[in-house]
């Protein structure tokens, strides 16, 4: 009998399958005739080319190597009211549009208030996707 981890974990499993099976950087969409990504159900993820311009002009020559897009905005059990960026260019492209970019600061990981999220989806709603994590 699957005990109540197991079923959890399933489901979190589920409801992710809407997830990139990879995630290309920023400069192989770019040169991409129509930028897509194959999810883990099999379908695709188109993104629009004016967004990924956008990205393109939020970080500095050279950054668009290591961009991985779409940037993941993971929800944890952990940060009750909080999600969770992982990246350090991942990390300035989110704080730039939310107008808290400090050049000073390195940050590999940023933790920010749900509250936000509207407006994080509303500026980037093809380059940016949801990840349920339990912890």
């Amino acid at each position: 009998m699957p005990t109540a981890e197991d079923i959890l974990n399933r489901e979190i499993a589920r409801v992710n399958l809407h997830l990139p099976s990879a995630r290309p950087t920023l400069g192989q969409l770019i040169n991409e005739d129509e930028p897509k990504v194959r999810l883990r159900d099999g379908s695709y993820h188109y993104f629009k080319r004016s967004e990924l311009e956008y990205l393109r002009s939020l970080i500095d020559d050279g950054e668009e190597d290591t961009l991985r897009v779409p940037i993941v905005l993971e929800i944890s059990t952990t940060y009750r009211g909080y999600f969770r960026v992982r990246g350090r260019v991942e990390v300035k492209v989110i704080d730039k549009i939310l107008g808290t970019y400090d050049i000073l600061e390195d940050k590999s990981e940023g933790l920010y208030p749900r509250y936000i999220l509207p407006k994080i989806r509303k500026a980037l709603p093809t380059t940016t996707t949801y990840a349920f994590i339990a912890e």
